[in-house]
């Protein structure tokens, strides 16, 4: 036992679980993939600044949960808690933008980090693949982004999720809404901390989940009765085309996010068999997040979907991925000679594309066979000096039980077609 443990509220991804969030990252990226994303990576930790400017002073994120730290050379730096801020800067640093072929089409995956209260569905640690369209004001990519979500979810399998939409305005009917949703607010028995959450972003009140505070939100304004009549025309258009490509939504006025920069179009998905914990991804559009982290007007839009509470939900739905063997076959070699030769068999089968593994150190038939059968491969090779005089290998059909020789120079071709 080792004397270290993985720091509270992270967690290892360990053989045989790992394949699933492998299988998971695939499925998410796959479709935005196909839709012309990019694959874009950055560094694991920012300024400090980015962060504070684009996510906003007065999120949670910021005040209470970011790893922010100080470099030996004095850089203030922060463990990246979201991907959107990093990706806009990575595109803006690259000059992406001026590219002329707009919108720039991005896709990430990566680890963040958040300093919360560990429970199930909400760690220190977590993982996310996400896709970000950059420098394009239009309805149809708010759309594109949320069929390409439903799109990846169903490609898993699940089916118990829900679209929750909504619209958070812009610059000219918001500020209107946040002195009419101000009003109100002062008006409750809020603790000091909200209260001052008030003067600087009353939408994130809204996002408060603590039900002594939801109690005291009814009869709160909505934005839907302060849109103008753009953000309403565009709003409607974003529905129109999620109607027209059968994709089922709700509507949730109340719906906000946890993170200044959205604008317009807001979006979440979640899953009622994950409880307190139920979004599983979300995202919105964020037009003046470019602005704020000091480069040119850049109306974007994108979203993350989680990794670790896809597969809750995965498992929440008993849903079990149909995936490949990490091994297709297993080489089994009784006798130095048979070594040697079996294992220059398995490295053919490899560089032929075969999963193939080998029964190391100087174990018997019956240890090796073992090994074989926990490998989950579909064939075993067996061989021993009688069979090497001969010119042959045991082929053996894990599933059925079945065994033949085979030719030593038939054995890559018979097993890169047997797949």
């Amino acid at each position: 036992m080792s004397t270290f443990k993985a720091p509270k509220g992270t967690y290892d991804l360990l053989p045989p679980d790992s394949a699933v969030y492998l299988a998971v990252r695939e499925a998410i990226a796959a479709p935005a993939r196909a839709a012309g994303y990019g694959y874009v990576e950055t560094p694991g930790f920012e300024n400090v600044e980015l962060f504070a400017r684009g996510v906003g002073e007065s999120t949670d994120i910021v005040t209470k949960e970011m790893y922010a730290f100080e470099t030996k050379g004095g850089d203030k730096l922060a463990l990246r808690p979201e991907g959107t801020a990093s990706v806009l800067r990575a595109a803006l640093e690259g000059n992406l933008h001026k590219s002329g072929n707009l919108p720039v089409k991005l896709w990430y995956s990566g680890s963040y980090y958040r300093y919360e209260r560990p429970q199930k569905g909400r760690y220190r640690h977590f993982s996310q693949v996400g896709a970000e369209a950059i420098g394009m004001e239009d309805p149809a990519l708010d759309a594109e982004l949320i069929i390409l979500a439903d799109q990846a979810y169903r490609s898993l399998g699940l089916r118990k999720f829900r679209i929750l939409l909504n619209s958070l305005g812009d610059a000219e009917c918001r500020p209107v809404y946040r002195d009419a949703l101000q009003g109100f607010l002062r008006g409750l028995d809020l603790d000091e901390e909200t209260r001052r959450r008030i003067e600087i972003n009353p939408l994130r009140v809204l996002d408060d989940k603590r039900p002594e505070v939801q109690k005291q939100l009814t009869g709160a304004p909505v934005l839907r009765d302060y849109l103008c009549d753009a953000c309403k025309a565009y709003h409607e258009e974003v529905r129109a085309l999620l109607t027209a490509a059968g994709v089922v939504y709700e509507d949730d006025e109340r719906l906000v996010r946890g993170l200044d920069y959205y604008t317009r179009t807001t979006f979440e998905f979640v899953h009622d068999g994950l409880g307190s914990q139920s979004a599983v991804g979300g995202g919105g559009r964020y037009d003046g997040l470019s602005e704020m982290i000091g480069g040119p007007a850049l109306p974007s839009v994108g979203w993350a979907l989680g990794v670790d509470r896809t597969v809750l939900a995965l498992e929440a739905e008993g849903v079990a991925l149909d995936l490949p063997a990490a091994t297709s076959v297993y080489a089994v070699p009784l006798g130095e000679e048979a070594r040697r030769t079996l294992f220059g068999l398995v490295t053919e089968l490899r560089r032929a594309g075969v999963a193939a593994d080998f029964a190391y150190g100087a174990r018997g038939l019956k240890g090796a066979m073992k090994s074989a059968h926990r490998s989950g491969a579909r064939y075993a090779l067996v061989a021993g000096e009688r069979d090497l005089a001969d010119g042959v290998v045991q082929l053996k059909d894990m599933e059925s039980g079945e065994q033949e020789a085979v030719a030593l120079a038939e054995v890559v071709d018979r097993l890169r077609t047997a797949r």
